[in-house]
């Protein structure tokens, strides 16, 4: 992202709000005002438990920016470590694998969603506007994906094939 912006952790937005539900708009990379949202997605993302991603509309902004990092996480095999891109858009899919999801805008649910298990990636830095290019497989994968349907206006449990595959979780305590 060039220099370290210190960033603001923001408030998570839930479903059923509209922000979640539209289309992102493209961004200018390098806006100051990107900058620190990127800054503030990375700051959201670190204070939320088990957080593996975010993208711009779960923190109310309708900006195609979505962030990852997930180092932490036990079905990580690849890790392009913590990061943000605008703009991005995914340009290679494979291997297609169902596996339970869950989101921070959905509290309370998870579902078994159908997703690639191989995907690239490609999108711009915020500040620099340089382009970059991630290969991811397994978990990360599919939590690219599910940062990308957010900022398409889309939730996992609109993927979610059988109402059967969802199931109601308790709330990891803070």
């Amino acid at each position: 992202m060039g220099a370290p912006v210190s960033g603001t952790p923001r408030e998570l937005i839930a479903a059923p709000h509209p922000v979640l539900t539209a289309r992102a708009r493209a961004v200018d990379p390098a806006d100051p005002r990107v900058v620190v949202a990127a800054a503030d997605l990375l700051a959201t993302m670190r204070r939320a438990r088990h957080c593996t991603g975010l993208a711009a509309p779960q923190i109310g902004l309708d900006w195609r920016l979505l962030s990852v990092d997930v180092s932490l996480h036990p079905g990580a095999r690849s890790c392009a470590g913590e990061l943000v891109v605008a703009n991005p858009r995914l340009v290679a899919a494979s291997r297609w694998e169902p596996a339970r999801e869950g989101c921070l805008s959905v509290p309370g649910l998870t579902g078994d969603v159908l997703r690639a298990t191989r995907i690239t990636v490609r999108g711009e830095r915020p500040g620099t506007g340089a382009p970059v290019t991630i290969d991811a497989d397994a978990f990360e994968a599919r939590c690219i994906q599910h940062q990308l349907d957010h900022l398409d206006g889309v939730l996992f449990l609109d993927r979610v094939t059988r109402a059967w595959a969802v199931r109601r979780v308790e709330p990891a305590g803070e």
